[in-house]
């Protein structure tokens, strides 16, 4: 029960989100400083979580190579949403959010399978920080953008539905599997990862938080790193 209890919280972030945009109120300092949090946190996790494990249990050059694939993917995909969505008011952002969302997601139900409490309480508290100001803005520029509430609602609820059965499937179909391909698997989530916090969400946190995104992503980075050490 605590394992769906933590990928429903995580990915649940997206109703939560997309109600706070639609019937509530964030100043954009707020939410742009609170997805640079978020970032920094998710930076610290994908790294000492992810990638640092796979390179002891995978060797260099595969971590590098499928981390370089997993960006590779994501940033193409990214491109083709930008270019064939980008005024379609918010449905663009809701793609971007699904797609970073499916390899975050994977990899916290691979976390579940052999992390400690805390290192998976790092990695889901930072994709729920983040998943928080992003549906808020994108179920924010769907309802400005002429889209009904009911709409909206269904839409990014099925976006939380999507995110958490890749969490179910990273547990339970991949808990069997050989550490090597687990970490050839978490690895290209990294790379994913990575390639959105660059194009997506600190180009937003700055945007919305100005420079003092820039502190807010540090801050959230210690406090990743903390709760790693934390967890030993």
């Amino acid at each position: 029960m605590l394992v769906f209890a933590i990928i429903l919280v995580a990915s649940g972030a997206l109703v939560i989100g997309a109600l706070w945009g639609l019937y509530g109120y964030m100043p954009d300092w707020i939410q742009g400083n609170l997805l640079a949090l978020a970032g920094g946190a998710l930076m610290s996790s994908v790294v000492l979580e992810m990638i640092q494990p796979a390179i002891g249990e995978s060797g260099l050059w595969t971590t590098v190579a499928f981390t370089v694939l997993g960006a590779v993917v994501f940033t193409g995909i990214d491109y083709l949403i930008d270019e064939k969505m980008q005024n379609k008011g918010g449905a663009g952002l809701l793609a971007a959010i699904t797609l970073d969302g499916i390899p975050e997601n994977l990899a916290l139900g691979v976390a579940l399978i052999g992390g400690n409490a805390l290192q998976v309480a790092a990695l889901a508290g930072s994709i729920l920080l983040s998943n928080l100001p992003e549906a808020a803005g994108g179920a924010k520029q769907m309802r400005d953008g002429g889209s009904s509430h009911k709409k909206i609602l269904m839409l990014w609820i099925g976006a939380t539905i999507l995110l958490s059965l890749a969490a179910i499937i990273g547990k339970t179909l991949l808990k069997d599997v050989d550490d090597a391909v687990i970490s050839a698997i978490d690895c290209f989530a990294a790379g994913a990862v990575i390639a959105s916090l660059a194009t997506e969400v600190f180009p937003s946190a700055f945007k919305d938080g100005n420079h003092w995104a820039g502190i807010s992503t540090a801050i959230g980075l210690v406090l990743a790193l903390g709760l790693n050490q934390l967890g030993g």
